[in-house]
């Protein structure tokens, strides 16, 4: 029963954030885009307070399906991924001989580690390693208000939720799924308006970010340079930090948002080792999302992290067919929603 049910409903992966909206339908078996779309949000009209932005987020919903959708999108079954910033992630581990007690442990925590009343979250786990004598379990939280919010406006559009996660989480499925993140790896999510980062090694294990992105970058070049935004966004992705003759400049403008992002992926790394330190060593960096669209950027990681980076595109393993080929721009910002789209349709029942 459960196979003709997926059949007739397929999967979509719909990123939320507050600088965009992002869907994608994808066949998991022949990695072939059925149909995406994406829309930009005015991050000044997405209150943190959701509610208030409903008009606007729904507007916008039925912007992206009537006019910005490219192929066939037969579902309004989705997975939802929503900002890794506004989610809590920790990973601990608890003796085997405990684990009838694991949500009193998940819940202490909790509390611990996360600023807020438990009252006042919405609190998942998963066990992503059993050894002899442990488990590792990986607990994830999200404020209840922020979701419920998001919750209504989607159903409102008429979405049926069959899973919730942190966007993350997507991008390193299809890195995965795409064979880019076959070792031990630090994923980089530069996206317009936040950046996510990760450490995945088969599972997520530690996750954090920062309120900054690709516009991030643009703002800085345009204020350090007396430029429009037009020209710095140019600049950007044409020169960035290659060498050239502004090299020098456009460097300097954007070292401290750098540097921030830097000093973030260090301390999630430390984390990770710290917490993990029998696991298997770090051994490469990936950076990904719209935001990573600078010339350099790569060799500038690897320099500060001293350890390889490199920009990937996975979204390059996609097969589209052929009157439907997106432009390089609206095709790296889909790379949450294609890896939310991936999803095994198993996990919506667990």
């Amino acid at each position: 029963m459960n196979g003709i049910f997926y059949k007739k409903k397929p999967i979509i992966g719909l990123e939320f954030s507050r600088t965009g909206l992002r869907v994608a339908s994808i066949d998991r078996e022949k990695m072939q885009v059925e149909g995406y779309g994406s829309i930009e949000l005015d991050p000044s009209k997405v209150s943190d307070d959701l509610s208030a932005s409903r008009e606007y987020i729904i507007q916008n919903l039925n912007k992206l399906y009537s006019e910005k959708i490219t192929g066939k999108l037969d579902s309004k079954r989705i997975i939802l991924g929503i900002p890794t910033i506004k989610t809590f992630a920790r990973t601990f581990n608890l003796p085997s001989d405990q684990e009838s007690k694991i949500k009193s442990a998940v819940d202490l925590e909790a509390e611990q580690y996360i600023p807020m009343p438990l009252e006042n979250l919405y609190i998942d786990y998963q066990i992503i390693n059993r050894a002899k004598d442990s488990l590792t379990v990986l607990m994830c939280a999200a404020p209840k208000k922020y979701i419920d919010d998001l919750i209504d406006i989607l159903e409102e559009f008429g979405f049926e939720i069959a899973l919730i996660e942190p966007s993350i989480y997507a991008s390193a499925r299809l890195l995965e799924a795409t064979k880019e993140g076959g070792m031990p790896t630090v994923v980089i999510d530069i996206g317009p308006g936040d950046t996510d980062i990760a450490v995945f090694d088969g599972v997520v294990r530690v996750t954090g970010g920062l309120n900054m992105g690709g516009n991030t970058f643009t703002l800085e070049i345009a204020k350090k340079m007396d430029l429009t935004l037009e020209n710095a966004h140019q600049l950007k992705v044409l020169s960035g930090l290659s060498p050239g003759p502004r090299q020098a400049k456009v460097s300097a403008a954007l070292r401290q948002p750098l540097l921030k992002m830097v000093d973030e992926t260090k301390r999630i790394m430390r984390f990770y080792v710290d917490r993990f330190p029998d696991a298997a060593n770090l051994e490469q960096v990936i950076i990904v999302g719209s935001g990573s669209n600078v010339p350099g950027l790569g060799e500038f990681f690897t320099n500060e992290l001293i350890m390889p980076a490199r920009v990937a595109s996975p979204w390059r393993s996609l097969n589209f067919s052929g009157d439907s080929q997106p432009t390089k721009n609206i095709r790296s910002r889909l790379s949450t929603a294609s890896g939310l789209s991936l999803v095994d349709p198993k996990e919506t029942t667990k």
